[in-house]
């Protein structure tokens, strides 16, 4: 699509489908996803704040995660559900530089958050002696700030770099929203210079937290050896095992969207694997802190009653 005056105003979202049907299919699955995200993070929040025996480092890093899992869901998935049933399937260039800036700030601070709480989980296995001491408040507020700062500064200066890209032939993006890759695809003129500024910036935000995650388990599993009670072992596992399931599928997620060959390509497979980790993942989070976890059933229990 060619935009008047070779200046693009706002961009054109294709989605999933074209289909009436399916998009109408579409709709109801993701009302239902953002309604049982929102509903479950929520809870697990309030949980974790009215509970006091919930106010543990471990729990305070649930919540923040609840929390950037509902607004990361939130950034997306109101927009795909309006797309689903709208005619329109433009965004403003602001709103997709709205949308590129918090939905990036939002991943790049849980990259950071997961690798906080893996430290966490680090010391409750390996050194639980020292635990409530080395785990004080003030660490804890001082590693989720830091995880929020690094994120969103991070990000200021990927969407900086990226907006200011000349789109100057095509505004239709074959995705359902502003993500890296399609915007860049869409750019014209040298992009030599921001790729190399573009690749350090992710290497830092996922490589560097999934590196820390690794070495903080090889710890763990270290320790984990090192104990001789079986039933002592798997108690110590089960205190981690939530958090390494969120790690798998979150990181592994985006490492396979953004380090995957590029000759390998597949927009459809991509936009599957997207909709994993924008929409899927936030949902699945309070389940896997919950569903397995005695403390947060007592604190439901407690709650309704």
């Amino acid at each position: 699509m060619e935009v008047s005056n070779h200046t693009v105003t706002e961009f054109i979202l294709l989605g999933f489908t074209t289909d009436p049907v399916m998009q109408l299919v579409l709709f109801v699955v993701f009302l239902g996803v953002y309604s049982v995200t929102v509903v479950g993070n929520v809870t697990l929040i309030v949980l974790i704040c009215n509970d006091s025996r919930l106010h543990t480092p471990m729990y305070f890093f649930i919540g923040n995660l609840s929390f950037l899992d509902f607004w990361y869901s939130s950034v997306y998935t109101p927009k795909i559900i309006v797309t689903c049933i709208s005619e329109d399937k433009s965004i403003s260039f602001a709103g997709c530089a709205a949308q590129f800036f918090f939905s990036g700030g939002l991943a790049y601070s849980e990259c950071y958050l997961l690798a906080a709480m893996a430290y966490d989980r680090y010391m409750a296995i390996s050194k639980p002696l020292l635990y409530s001491q080395t785990m004080s408040i003030r660490l804890c507020t001082f590693l989720v700030a830091a995880s929020y700062l690094g994120g969103f500064l991070n990000l200021s200066v990927i969407t900086k770099r990226t907006f200011s890209l000349n789109f100057c032939h095509d505004n239709v993006i074959d995705d359902f929203f502003c993500d890296l890759f399609p915007l860049v695809k869409l750019a014209c003129g040298r992009r030599d210079g921001y790729q190399i500024i573009l690749y350090y910036l992710l290497a830092s935000n996922v490589i560097t937290p999934v590196v820390f995650v690794l070495t903080s388990y090889l710890f763990i599993i270290a320790t984990i050896l090192r104990i001789r009670s079986t039933q002592d072992r798997l108690k110590a596992f089960s205190t981690c095992s939530s958090h390494l399931i969120s790690v798998t599928l979150y990181y592994g997620s985006i490492l396979y969207i953004y380090f995957h060959p590029r000759s390998s390509y597949s927009m459809s497979g991509d936009k599957i694997v997207s909709t994993f980790y924008t929409v899927v993942f936030p949902m699945l989070n309070p389940m896997i802190y919950s569903l397995r976890n005695k403390d947060v059933k007592e604190a439901l229990k407690k709650l309704f009653k």
